[in-house]
């Protein structure tokens, strides 16, 4: 049997370290303000979680392993937040600038003819750490974001999914939310 199917471990595995969400060469790392909590949360975790390991681990090479990892993803974490660049739209007029941006939550009504009736989706574009496409949060890196910024209400998008072409409408901007 194959290795990976085994949980045993050995101090001689290399240690995997998960990959962070990704952001494109060159992008900058913006974050909503939310979004740099979730990030700063989140080492708060992994820093507590390491102080832990440090004390109730008492299996040394066990300790090495968990802490080797736990050091890792911190070092990645620490790297994001520093290249963190935080976009706060809290008291931005949407009259005053009406296009779609990073922070904008948008709602979008599908006009494809062959979906039954407009059906309505928000979204808000965040950062590549704080997408959760099952709750409305897209990384502005996604193609739909990618799609709305610099649009306005009454501009149609066009996106291509598995089932064809999606046209939809900019029903509303918000950045409140």
């Amino acid at each position: 049997m194959s290795r990976a199917f085994l949980k045993n471990e050995s101090a001689d595995d290399p240690v995997v370290i998960p990959a962070r969400a990704p952001l494109p060469p060159g992008a900058t790392n913006y974050v909503t303000p939310r979004g740099l909590a979730l990030l700063r949360a989140e080492l708060a975790e992994l820093e507590a979680e390491r102080a832990h390991v440090q004390v109730h681990t008492s299996d040394e090479a066990d300790r090495t392993r968990q802490l080797a990892e736990l050091n890792g993803r911190i070092g990645a974490l620490n790297q994001r937040i520093a290249s963190a660049h935080v976009v706060d739209h809290a008291n931005q007029d949407p009259a005053a600038d009406p296009l779609v941006r990073f922070g904008a939550t948008v709602t979008l009504r599908t006009r494809s003819s062959r979906t039954a009736g407009n059906t309505e989706r928000r979204f808000t574009i965040v950062g590549v750490d704080e997408a959760d496409a099952g709750n409305g949060r897209i990384a502005f890196t996604a193609p739909i974001a990618r799609a709305m910024q610099g649009k306005r209400v009454g501009d149609t998008i066009t996106l291509r999914t598995a089932r064809g072409e999606d046209v939809m409408e900019i029903t509303a901007i918000n950045y409140a939310d």
